[in-house]
């Protein structure tokens, strides 16, 4: 019997139609004599369908057409299953069941604990990372913060929140001038270099600043590293068990990797891997489509370094699944310094694997088989009790008698 996979991706989120890309790449590589393969598309507006036409990139050219011809549903637990159940009409008939939910998300609203602790509270086994890894995982500050906690090499960072910014400016930028130009602005919690900027004096970092602010309520500075290489490892697996992919160094004509570095690169389509038919554009083509030199060009006692940092970060954060881990290197003085993790990365770094010689659907795999492991061990732990407080309550005078007990129930 063929195991039930229900990809879900889009949401409200920044990243939205990247999120698209990954999950019919994945859903392309796939195994269909494992797996049933099921669609759960969410929309811009938190509305979530099903149906097969989601599988087809050239769907989404027309949104309205996936709103007309798919099924508007709600994920629930009914009956010992995990159901898809239509929200409309007067029969609202179950469309499918699934076994297993696989999040292919980026970004703020489902990357970053909103979906995952959906999915952990209605019991349903997930691939990925867990609420508090995907919380850890989005936001840069407290990855940095825990990171910085068990001593891996960082470049000097200070956070503050928009709202003491706009409360004091002057002693933010006192704060962030402690640091050495230039530096690089993020929003803590977005992705896809999305509101990011590199700024050499106090004027860029305003401007920088009131950029960031736009996507964010929590603002990340961090000094730049000179002499700058960037390279990419993926990790695959949970906190037991660990295994590294290729490592890339990523190119680019600009300051960082932007946007469209990322996902618009020089716009030529054609056959890529991660879909079944030419595509239109590179911007299909997700970060397949950045340019790159894989495998890095690193002699071997960085390249252990990376290694063994990507994998220390890893199970510091307690994530699961398939992460991408982004380095920074200063190339004259030999020095490495971890970037951010990436949870659930676009195109689920698949490029990084292929060039280990694992392809995309063992890749998928083994992500699939880590989610069903790591749901056994979660349901294996004590959750709740059998026995209930609350019965005789009433007898005992109930919410009326607990009048003058304050600080008495525990």
């Amino acid at each position: 019997m063929k195991i039930k996979v229900g990809v879900i991706f889009g949401g409200e989120t920044v990243e939205h139609e990247v999120s698209i890309i990954s999950a019919i790449q994945a859903m392309n590589k796939m195994d269909e004599e494992k797996y049933e393969i099921v669609p759960i598309y969410i929309t811009k507006d938190r509305e979530w369908y099903t149906g097969d036409m989601l599988k087809d990139i050239d769907s989404y050219q027309d949104l309205n057409l996936i709103k007309k011809y798919s099924d508007n549903v709600v994920l629930y637990y009914k009956n010992g299953s995990y159901v898809l159940q239509k929200k409309t009409g007067l029969m609202k008939r179950i469309v499918k069941e699934i076994d297993i939910a696989f999040p292919i998300v980026h970004g703020t609203n489902v990357e970053d604990g909103g979906l995952q602790g959906y999915l952990q509270s209605i019991g349903i086994p997930f691939v990925g990372p867990d609420v508090y890894a995907a919380v850890a995982g989005q936001d840069k500050t407290i990855m940095k913060d825990i990171w910085n906690s068990i001593g891996l090499p960082m470049t000097k960072y200070v956070w503050f929140y928009d709202v003491d910014y706009r409360k004091d400016t002057d002693e933010v930028m006192k704060k962030v001038k402690k640091l050495k130009f230039p530096v690089i602005i993020k929003p803590a919690t977005t992705g896809s270099s999305v509101g990011i900027s590199i700024c050499d004096d106090e004027e860029g970092l305003k401007e920088g600043i009131d950029t960031a602010v736009q996507y964010d309520s929590k603002i990340l500075v961090e000094e730049v590293v000179a002499n700058l290489k960037e390279v990419n490892i993926a990790v695959l697996g949970n906190h037991e068990h660990q295994k590294v992919s290729e490592i890339e160094e990523v190119l680019s004509t600009n300051k960082f990797l932007t946007y469209a570095d990322k996902y618009i690169g020089d716009g030529k389509g054609g056959k890529l891997k991660g879909f079944k038919k030419p595509v239109k554009s590179a911007t299909s083509k997700g970060m397949a489509s950045a340019n790159r030199k894989l495998p890095a060009d690193l002699d071997k006692g960085l390249r252990e370094e990376i290694e063994d940092i990507a994998v220390k970060a890893f199970k510091a954060l307690g994530t699961s699944g398939n992460s991408r881990i982004d380095f920074l290197i200063d190339e004259k003085a030999k020095k490495v310094y971890i970037n951010e993790i990436n949870s659930i990365p676009g195109s689920l770094a698949y490029y990084l694997w292929d060039a280990k010689g694992i392809n995309f659907s063992s890749v998928l795999d083994d992500m699939i088989n880590i989610g069903i492991k790591d749901y056994k061990k979660r349901i294996s732990k004590v959750h709740s009790f059998e026995t209930n407080i609350l019965q005789g309550f009433a007898a005992r005078g109930g919410v009326k008698g607990m009048k003058g007990t304050k600080g008495k129930l525990r």
